[in-house]
């Protein structure tokens, strides 16, 4: 029984950090677009008005990503940490390097992504979901390496 509080209090410990080190995150993606995210997901209830309906989904699809992405480092981050120091900084390197694929993606696109979420450009909310999902899975790889 000794044990199994030993792992609760693991459990907690560095679900306290990881939590924090996600709502972080998310708070720096939302810090770096110029639009507000929740605002939009919110306005989006309207079916008699197509364009915040679909601002709202593009905005929704891409912070999830943001936010799948960023959980699966802090994953991998967790399971091949050696104490919550070391998780703490695998969590922040997760989210700057996030951020710097942003602003790589908004560079090399022909498109603004910034411009077409607001205006509810679907498609591109979805693309940046998949790249937000897929670096987060390389990441979180090379943290095991």
């Amino acid at each position: 029984m000794g044990g199994q509080w030993e792992n609760i209090t693991n459990f907690l410990l560095y679900l306290g950090v990881a939590l924090p080190l996600l709502g972080l995150g998310i708070l720096a993606f939302m810090v770096i677009t110029p639009y507000k995210e929740f605002q939009l997901i919110g306005e989006g209830d309207d079916i008699h008005e197509p364009a915040r309906v679909a601002s709202a989904q593009a905005a929704a699809v891409t912070l999830g990503g943001k936010i799948l992405g960023l959980s699966l480092v802090l994953a991998s981050a967790i399971f091949h940490s050696v104490n919550l120091v070391d998780l703490a900084i695998w969590g922040l390197v997760g989210i700057v390097f996030q951020i710097i694929i942003f602003y790589l993606y908004e560079l090399v696109t022909p498109f603004k992504v910034v411009n077409e979420i607001p205006r509810g450009n679907i498609a591109v909310g979805i693309l940046s979901a998949f790249l937000s999902i897929s670096t987060g899975v390389l990441m979180a790889a090379l943290i095991s390496y």
